[in-house]
Parts: C-alpha cells; structure tokens; sequence
C-alpha cells in the first residue's frame, strides 16, 4: 500500500478584504466550483463575488414554521373541542384568541429547530471532526487576522502544477498544500473507558437519588410541595366552608348560554317543543348518548332492567303508557331537572343532545309498541323491496 498523502486542495492567504473579495470573484469567473473563502468575520458583498446561489434554508424554516402552525392548531382544536371539550369562562370550545400564543411559540420552536438541524445536518453536512483544514497554519490564521481562499482537489479545473503559481497571481501572501490527514483508529471498549463509564453511572445515580430524596424536601426547594394550591377531591384551607372545587357563583351566567328556567320544578305547566328532526345523524347521535347515560339504569332498550340491578333502585320502564304518553318537553324537563332517586344531567349532557335522546326513546318505545299500522307499513316496504329486486333481476 502506497504511503503518499491524498491531495485536499490548495489554500492561500490574503491580507486585506479587497485582496479576497478579488480573488473569490476572479476565482469565480476562472470556472471554478470547489472553492471555499474563510474570513475572521462577515465581508459585504462575499457572496455575490463568489457567485453563491441564494439558500434554500429559508423554505425550510418556512415550510417547518406553518408546518408547526397547522399542526397545533389542529391539535388544540381536536383536543379542545372534539375530544374533550371543554367551556372555560364561556368561550367557545375553539376559541383562537387564546390559541394565538401557543401557536406562536410552537412555530417558532418548530422553525427555530428545523433551521439549526437543516443548516448543520442538510446544508453543511454535519460537523466533520477531521477536516484536513484543521490545525492547518491556514486555519489559524484565516480565525485571526487573514482571508483565506481554499480550492479543493476535486474541482475539474484544478491542476496541481499550476494552482500555486494561479493563487499567487491573484496577489496571495502565502500559499500551502493542504493534504488529508492519517485515518487514525482507536479502540473504543479499553479498559479506563469501561470503568470510566462506571464511575460516571454510579455518581449520576447517587447525585440523583440524594436531589429526589433528600434536596427537594429541604428549604428552599420544598415549595413545590407545600405550595398553596386546590387539589382535587382534597379540602381547602383557603375557603371558609375548605371546599376546593369551587361552584360557579349563584346568580351568574355564561356568556351565550340561556340557563333552563325550570329547574327545581315538578312539573312546570309549560309546552316545550322539541326542535330536533329524527334525521339519521340525529337518531345515531341520541343513540350514543342514550347508551352512555340512561342505558346503565333504563337499559338499553329502556325496559327498566338496570345494569347496577341490587346497588341502585331500578327506575320505571319508559315503555309504560304513561310516559308514552308523555309529550317530548316533560322527558326533557326530567332530563334536566332530574326526578325522584334520579339526578339532573344537564352538566353531562348538551340541549341538543337531550332533544337527540329524546328522539331515540320514541324510536325504542315505537319498536317496543308496534301497532298494526307499523306492521303493515314495514310489510309493505318488504313487499316493494322484494318486487324491486325481482324486477331487477327480469
């Protein structure tokens, strides 16, 4: 094997700004394309000497950035208003305003982020620890007081005899041939590493274990600990009555919401109609709800037969002539007030959920009492069903 040196390029040093604005520029128009100039700080007009073309790192931070945006706004408004919804203060479940600074913040970390990782890992190529530039007296002096001009070897036009003289023509101080270093490989599992690694495992873990255990419970770290706060299911200090989950005040009302007037009442002697089509997306939606909240007591076809049969008092089947009989606004008036053993669910469910709930008893109380006229109108659809097909089979 062959112990010469693999040719990097050819580096020369200038002493002045215009010396090295020059010669990138004349080195430019020569045709080159592997060519690099290092300077102790930033020189107007650099680039455009070197005819660099603009980056592209910009769309990154760009695409990254409403990338960032797009994503928590949908995020917040899935977990916000689909998934959990919940009514702070009022607002809607979607509210912007107060998504605007969560959203700002997200898109510039996503940007910020995406620009440092594309710029070092995509446009630079990540950190190269062994660059043949390194420990070069070019490098040393190109971070002090020089301007440096690198071609590299790679360059189709570069010529080995020649760039020297080439380099000096453009008014170079001092040129060098820069070479590859030796590959130099070490052994990673030696012994002094291993117990280093040891060393370093058993402090962190003591260092850890003495903050978690011992740090934290003593002044001034413990605050967090004994801090003012209201835990939930826990009494409160603060309020005479040490209650922490507090009740809205009395008297007051969210803002475009309409507070049910009867509450507390039997049976108010008012007509309420109920606003809600039986449509398909409706009856699925009353059906939903209807599952979740009246089956573990009505059951899930409303015969009574409670599912915590012996640890809840069974309550009447919604089948009987009675509540048939009922008009809509009394099932929704005991919906929402509650009647005997059994609570109001205004907090668990929405008005038009309640009006979808209703929709669906009438459909479990219809199948349940069928009357002739049904009967024959499902027959007779069957019928025209079972001609369509033979027809179109003929």
């Amino acid at each position: 094997m062959s112990n010469e040196k693999k040719l990097y390029g050819a580096a020369a040093l200038f002493n002045t700004p215009d010396e090295i604005i020059h010669a990138a520029k004349s080195t430019a128009d020569a045709g080159y394309k592997n060519f690099d100039v290092n300077t102790p700080y930033p020189l107007h007009g650099m680039d455009r000497a070197m005819k660099l073309k603009p980056t592209k790192l910009g769309f990154v931070t760009l695409f990254m950035g409403f990338s960032g945006t797009a994503f928590i706004l949908l995020f917040m408004g899935w977990a916000m208003a689909v998934n959990y919804p919940m009514i702070i203060g009022g607002k809607p479940f979607f509210s912007l305003p107060a998504f605007i600074p969560i959203t700002f913040e997200v898109t510039v970390l996503l940007g910020a982020l995406s620009t440092v990782f594309g710029m070092i890992s995509v446009f630079f190529f990540l950190p190269h620890n062994n660059h043949p530039l390194h420990d070069t007296n070019y490098m040393k002096s190109v971070s002090s007081d020089r301007y440096g001009l690198v071609i590299e070897a790679a360059d189709e036009n570069f010529d080995e005899v020649n760039i020297v003289d080439y380099l000096k023509s453009l008014g170079a101080a001092e040129v060098e041939l820069v070479y590859y270093p030796e590959e130099e490989k070490f052994q990673v599992l030696q012994p002094k590493f291993i117990v280093f690694l040891v060393a370093l495992a058993i402090t962190i873990s003591v260092m850890t274990y003495i903050t978690l255990n011992v740090v934290v419970y003593k002044e001034p770290y413990n605050w967090m600990e004994y801090q003012e706060k209201a835990s939930a299911q826990k009494p409160s200090l603060f309020f005479a009555d040490n209650y922490g989950m507090r009740k809205p005040v009395y008297g007051t009302v969210a803002r475009g919401y309409m507070p049910y007037p009867y509450m507390g009442q039997t049976d108010p002697k008012v007509v309420l109609v109920n606003p809600s089509l039986p449509t398909t997306e409706n009856l699925a939606l009353g059906q939903k709800k209807y599952l979740t909240y009246c089956s573990p007591c009505h059951g899930n076809y409303a015969d009574g037969d409670s599912h915590l049969r012996g640890q809840f008092p069974n309550p009447p089947t919604l089948h009987s002539t009675r509540v048939r009989e009922w008009p809509d606004g009394r099932i929704y008036h005991v919906i929402t007030n509650g009647q005997n053993a059994m609570p109001s669910y205004a907090m668990q469910v929405t008005r038009d959920e309640r009006w979808a709930i209703i929709n669906y008893i009438r459909v479990l109380q219809r199948a349940k009492n069928a009357t002739e006229a049904d009967i024959a109108v499902i027959k007779g659809n069957s019928g025209n069903t079972k001609e369509s097909t033979q027809n179109g089979k003929k």
